[in-house]
């Protein structure tokens, strides 16, 4: 079997070791290429995610030329952007958030996106409502934004990054499930104690792309 090459496009540094013991876990020996651009969620921020919309097309197309058959997008604010993109120049794409989603619509029909960062609410909100339709699913859709869980992380505050997630998604009622919008908040959703489904995204996106991959590995 022809082993084929997945790289993953990262806004932060941080996440490069989430996703090495992911697929040590996972699927061990399988081979990441991991790229980290700052820059893209700090001018998707500060302008809105469609002004990066040009630089992610041409990182995309350097990328599979450089040998990658498929490309993992990790950051949820970019992620709409990307895939965008990559639809329009042929690069196989996946965002990692759009597994978490289907599996919050499938949970019921109240679904509740916290994030930490204001610039994910929407385009989450926006996927969580476009998997129920691809389901032919109603769905309510609610969003909580972590106020100061931002700054935790980036001081480096692993703890309090995560404890002000949980007592957030704890704080929640009504709910049929919780999706965490971005992949840094994975930790979090074992330390909440709501009794519904809390979703992250890294686990299932790592595995929809190796599977897009077509390499074969079982979880």
């Amino acid at each position: 079997m022809v082993r084929r090459a997945l790289a993953l496009l990262h806004t932060s540094s941080v996440h490069v070791p989430v996703f090495e013991a992911l697929r040590d876990q996972d699927h061990p020996g399988f081979a990441l290429r991991h790229l980290v651009h700052e820059d893209l969620l700090a001018r998707a921020r500060a302008k809105g995610p469609d002004t990066v919309a040009d630089d992610i097309e041409e990182l995309l197309v350097r990328t599979v030329a450089e040998g990658a058959s498929v490309v993992l997008c990790t950051c949820s604010t970019i992620g709409a952007v990307t895939e965008a993109r990559a639809a329009a120049v042929g690069v196989p794409l996946v965002r990692v958030d759009r597994p978490m989603a289907a599996a919050a619509v499938a949970a019921g029909r109240s679904v509740a996106v916290v994030a930490t960062l204001e610039s994910t609410l929407a385009p989450t909100r926006a996927l969580v409502e476009e998997e129920a339709a691809r389901a032919g699913r109603p769905v309510e859709v609610t969003t909580v934004l972590v106020e100061g869980a931002w700054e935790r992380f980036e001081a480096g505050d692993g703890e309090g990054h995560v404890r002000l997630i949980a007592e957030a998604v704890d704080a929640l009622e009504g709910v049929d499930s919780v999706v965490l919008a971005q992949a840094s908040m994975a930790e979090a959703a074992d330390r909440a104690t709501l009794p519904v489904p809390v979703l992250s995204s890294p686990r299932p996106g790592l595995s929809a792309a190796v599977l897009r991959c077509g390499e074969g590995f079982k979880s």
